[in-house]
């Protein structure tokens, strides 16, 4: 009996749910992060095989630039129901049809003979891979409180940029040694070794996850309640915050769907917060499209390969967002770790205009910027899942995240007119005039939210109530 007291003591402190949480995280994220690399790889590998596609199937730039259109308009269009199936369905089971199709859809152009047949393929991969990432952050909030999730969100998202450091290498070699194996070209077999995996990891997902914390059976009765009670506590004090309102019968109707999305849509500080997503990814669209470029320019009175030199600004984006997102939950503070990390990537791309072309001080600019730039998206999702209760988490989120992949869609359109009309200056001159942006909407969206001072007052309520 006093072993069993001890242990509720223990486990009741900080210690030990920062044990439960490890726990928890070693068991979702790992899968979670693998699933994510695949999607973002199933997102770029056109362009590695975009060479080789035109030369086997004639297909002209406009081809691929309507494809690409395609796949946003898919992405953008299908956020939204998908995480509503999600929060209905389950993760396990959302997953599971969601990587089965975009892993199929993936896997199938390589063997597109026409255009129609190319559009129609990239269309139903963005509206497939539309739900993986707005549902995730929602399964996370599921499992997560709201002091704990800018790391989680950050470990997650860490995932795409270590994709992109191994896209190519990993895509550069298939393309090589694969072609003619078989009778199949090159990028035959990249799209194929890389759609169908997700068919694979949908299925471990089914097997593997767990919908909620009440549904785990790795997790013993205790700790289950101990992250129920964290969650709970969590939603009141979000109720707590938000202004007093006419208290609903208790028979009442729970707000369907629609009503949902449209109080969301009059919601000031989340569109706000859309509109910052849509100039952060944007912006980092942009700077993502010509990172390689500008790169391969800054390294050519080196003697070292473009492509190493590409990796380092990725590897500086994963450490720094895990530790500026364990930082911003360890202070339980958001807005200034944002404002930071957009003053980070402003002056990152300062220096690196300042620098001329100077390989060291170019690269360390981007260096910088890809640290601030990367450190912020999690944060931002972060401000967003605080500042939304549990009925409206997942519409919120996938609204938000679908203006962010608009941004992405006309991104890097606007740095290429920008760079034809003024050079890589005025490119990254713009971009950091987004960014900056970016930084003063999300600073307006938290003084016109009804809980002032989004989650940083709501912790310190917290920590103060603990502290009394």
């Amino acid at each position: 009996m006093q072993t069993h007291s001890a242990t509720v003591l223990h486990l009741r402190g900080a210690a030990g749910m920062d044990a439960i949480y490890r726990k928890i995280s070693w068991r979702l994220l790992p899968l979670l992060m693998l699933c994510y690399a695949v999607a973002c790889l199933d997102r770029i590998n056109l362009g590695y095989a975009q060479r080789q596609m035109q030369d086997s199937l004639s297909f002209g730039d406009p081809v691929y630039a309507w494809g690409a259109a395609l796949f946003f308009i898919g992405y953008c269009l299908f956020e939204l129901p998908a995480n509503l199936l999600l929060e209905k369905a389950g993760a396990r089971k959302t997953l599971l049809w969601l990587m089965l199709g975009w892993g199929l859809a993936s896997a199938a152009a390589a063997f597109v003979r026409t255009p129609a047949m190319f559009y129609l393929l990239r269309f139903v991969l963005g509206a497939l891979e539309a739900g993986f990432f707005p549902g995730a952050i929602l399964y996370l909030t599921w499992w997560y409180p709201a002091p704990r999730r800018a790391r989680v969100f950050a470990v997650f998202a860490s995932a795409a940029l270590l994709a992109n450091v191994a896209a190519a290498p990993l895509c550069d070699a298939t393309l090589t040694y694969l072609n003619g194996d078989n009778g199949l070209q090159g990028w035959q077999w990249l799209l194929l070794t890389q759609g169908l995996p997700a068919v694979l990891l949908g299925a471990i997902a089914w097997l593997y996850l767990d919908n909620r914390p009440d549904d785990a059976h790795w997790l013993s009765p205790f700790e289950q309640l101990m992250v129920e009670q964290d969650l709970e506590r969590d939603e009141a004090l979000l109720q707590a915050a938000v202004p007093a309102r006419q208290p609903a019968p208790d028979d009442a109707e729970p707000p369907s769907d629609a009503a949902v999305i449209v109080t969301l849509l009059r919601d000031r500080a989340l569109c706000l917060l859309a509109v910052a997503n849509l100039l952060l990814t944007g912006a980092s669209y942009a700077l993502a499209s010509w990172a390689p470029a500008l790169v391969q320019r800054w390294s050519e009175a080196s003697h070292m390969q473009p492509g190493l030199l590409a990796a380092l600004p990725n590897l500086a984006g994963v450490i720094g967002m895990i530790a500026i997102g364990y930082d911003s939950d360890r202070r339980r503070e958001r807005r200034g770790h944002f404002i930071a990390c957009m003053v980070l990537a402003a002056g990152g791309l300062a220096l690196a205009i300042a620098a001329n072309d100077g390989l060291a001080w170019s690269l360390a600019g981007l260096a910088l910027a890809s640290l601030g730039i990367a450190s912020a998206a999690p944060l931002l999702v972060a401000i967003v899942t605080d500042l939304l209760s549990r009925r409206r988490a997942a519409a919120g989120i996938a609204l938000v995240v679908s203006c962010g992949m608009l941004g992405g869609a006309f991104g890097p359109a606007l740095g290429a007119r920008t760079q034809a009309w003024g050079g890589n200056a005025a490119m990254l001159a713009v971009l950091i005039a987004m960014y900056l942006a970016a930084g003063a909407i999300l600073l307006l969206a938290l003084r016109l939210s009804p809980r002032h001072g989004g989650p940083d007052a709501r912790h310190g309520r917290t920590d103060k109530m603990a502290r009394n």
